[in-house]
């Protein structure tokens, strides 16, 4: 007798989800059962072989192309993904949505220029807002929405003030979503993760930086992909249904001690 899966019969959309955390994330909702939607902005073929890894595994998993940052840029994410999951034969409608895709501005305040602002707020704030305005429709009642944040709200960080504060502003909508989507059953949460080993950050590259970051850590190491996308499946699954409206620290206890 096969033990059912915690995502069973579920269908989840994880922006970004091509790569780093989101495709972590995109594997360990497959994994656990979920049809997920692998939505991307530009690498279609990281997209391609994130879906072909899934499959591989035994999972069912499409991708959704749509540019974030641009206007009209949920309205494009929604009928791509209407689209692609009606050719899945799978039934209308969301169970997990992850806002995971995001744009890094590691520049400190007298660097950022306007462009670089509009830019950073557009694609990590403005387009999760508007995903799950337009989605909501979409979304049936006991769902879940994941926002990806940062341990960097927790802590001052100067040389990445802006991106910083797109994160803050995400962790708002969190807890304003909470509120207001609860009387459907449906659960909102921030994971944010600290320092990472992934492609976003080129800094990583530099041994004396990247021994730093792994110091940060309370058990020194830099954190990985599937660190993070195994509380992700956790918040979305039935076991987190009593917990909402909450930041939840996936960062290996990153300055704990300053």
């Amino acid at each position: 007798m096969t033990t059912p899966q915690r995502h069973d019969g579920r269908t989840a959309l994880v922006t970004g989800g091509s790569r780093g955390i989101g495709r972590a994330v995109s594997r360990r909702l497959a994994r656990d059962g979920a049809l997920v939607a692998v939505h991307y902005g530009h690498d279609a073929q990281s997209a391609e072989r994130t879906v072909k890894e899934i499959e591989a595994d035994g999972g069912r998993a499409f991708a959704v192309h749509a540019e974030l940052g641009v206007p009209g840029d949920a309205d494009t994410l929604w009928a791509a993904f209407d689209g692609a999951l009606a050719g899945q034969g799978a039934e209308p409608g969301l169970d997990i949505l992850v806002n995971n895709a995001g744009i890094t501005l590691p520049r400190r305040l007298a660097e950022v220029t306007e462009a670089d602002y509009d830019r950073v707020f557009a694609v990590n704030t403005k387009a999760p807002f508007f995903i799950v305005q337009r989605g909501l429709e979409r979304l049936r009642d006991g769902g879940r929405i994941i926002n990806v944040s940062s341990v960097a709200t927790r802590v001052a960080f100067p040389p990445i003030i802006a991106y910083t504060m797109t994160k803050a502003a995400l962790e708002y909508l969190t807890l304003a979503l909470a509120h207001e989507l609860g009387p459907r059953g449906i659960t909102v949460n921030s994971v944010a993760p600290g320092y990472t080993d992934t492609g976003i950050n080129p800094t990583l590259s530099i041994p004396e930086i990247r021994q730093k970051y792994a110091q940060a850590s309370v058990f020194e190491r830099l954190g990985v992909p599937a660190d993070i996308a195994d509380v992700v499946s956790f918040v979305a699954s039935d076991d987190a249904r009593w917990v909402t409206g909450q930041w939840i620290d996936a960062s290996g206890g990153a300055h704990l001690g300053v």
